[in-house]
């Protein structure tokens, strides 16, 4: 039993040894290949194996005969490691290359396609991670052009929709200032619509501005959808005259909800005028409200005729307006935006269909139990 744990110590320590010499190496590579960083792990092992027999053997006091032998087996077996940890070394490092220029295209703005050839385990994940991401990104590069483009359609609008009033108000102004006006009270009224209509457009983007910075605070309280929906019925309704068409109101059962009703006063004021101006006249524009899986449903259905399939994800775009006119009453295309911001800031979302005859806006909001 002594012999057996003196040989043990023997062997441990000359096993030490080698490994400690074999960690100095390898931190004074770290910044080497691989391949270089496995030649000393086998290098290491196979030493560890060496310097424990050695020193056993000069304790056993073994013949230089038997003590060459066994030298001569541990040196072949250190070639053997060595060519191997070389081998694998070379291999992993040009699989690691490989993926290296795969995610150089993706850098460089591209898409990343994952090596053809098999790899370790970890490159494979890696590479999985790598794809995963590229196709987010795809969609956040995807989003930030539909956004500018967005951008860039709201500005040109937005300066024309800006230039028209302000050059009609330059021109009534002129000639009540020069009193060559046939009709001061048709003028001034005029103006009085001009003003208003320019002071919701800037409402609107004051809105919308708070909205994008995160700066909109909600009051939320429990209310009822039912009085919701009466009280946008009847602000809608002189508009609805106006234009001839007839709102329908379906308020169901009462639906309580935590919500913010001031904001949500002009989620529904905003879907229904915009319904009002997109439907004939002698048509219909529906509101109705019900539970679902997800929440509380609030539904506008109007008789549009439709959206065209591919403008159907660019509705609640900011600054997007179809192809209708871009004159009044068309606005600037932020009613919906406005509309999807404050919907989003209640942890609801909005969506939009064709049904037969026009579309239908669904807002959905999180349900109130009780």
């Amino acid at each position: 039993m002594r012999d057996a744990l003196l040989i043990a110590l023997f062997a441990f320590l000359g096993a030490a040894a080698a490994g400690l010499l074999g960690a100095c190496v390898l931190l004074l590579i770290r910044r080497w290949s691989l391949t270089a960083h496995l030649a000393v792990v086998a290098g290491v092992g196979v030493a560890a194996m060496l310097a424990g027999t050695l020193a056993v053997a000069r304790a056993m006091f073994l013949s230089a005969h038997d003590l060459s032998v066994v030298t001569t087996v541990v040196a072949m077996a250190a070639v053997v490691s060595t060519v191997t940890a070389l081998l694998l070394g070379r291999w992993v490092v040009a699989r690691s290359r490989e993926l290296a220029l795969a995610a150089r295209s993706f850098g460089d703005g591209g898409s990343f396609a994952a090596p053809a050839r098999a790899s370790t385990a970890e490159l494979a994940a890696l590479s999985r991670e790598l794809e995963a991401t590229s196709a987010r990104l795809a969609e956040s590069r995807d989003r930030e052009r539909a956004l500018e483009s967005s951008r860039r359609e709201l500005v040109a609008w937005i300066s024309h929709d800006l230039r028209t009033p302000l050059a009609g108000l330059r021109a009534m102004a002129e000639a009540l200032e020069d009193g060559v006006a046939a009709e001061p009270d048709r003028y001034l009224r005029q103006i009085r619509t001009e003003v208003e209509r320019l002071n919701d457009m800037v409402g609107d983007l004051f809105e919308l501005s708070r909205i994008h910075a995160g700066a909109l605070t909600l009051s939320l309280s429990r209310i009822s959808l039912s009085d919701l929906i009466g009280d946008a019925l009847a602000g809608a309704d002189p508009l609805a005259r106006e234009h001839g068409v007839r709102l329908v109101g379906d308020r169901g059962e009462p639906l309580p909800v935590e919500a913010d009703g001031r904001e949500m006063s002009r989620v529904l004021g905003n879907l229904l005028v915009n319904a009002i101006r997109r439907t004939p006249a002698d048509g219909t524009v529906a509101v109705t409200a019900r539970r679902s899986d997800d929440g509380v449903v609030v539904s506008v259905t109007d008789g549009c005729g439709g959206i065209p399939e591919e403008d159907l994800p660019r509705v609640f775009d900011t600054g997007w307006r179809g192809t209708h006119a871009r004159t009044p009453p068309a606005g600037a295309g932020l009613g919906l935006a406005i509309v999807r911001g404050i919907v989003e800031a209640h942890r609801g979302h909005a969506t939009v269909r064709n049904v037969t005859g026009g579309c239908r806006f669904e807002v959905t909001l999180p349900a109130t139990e009780g």
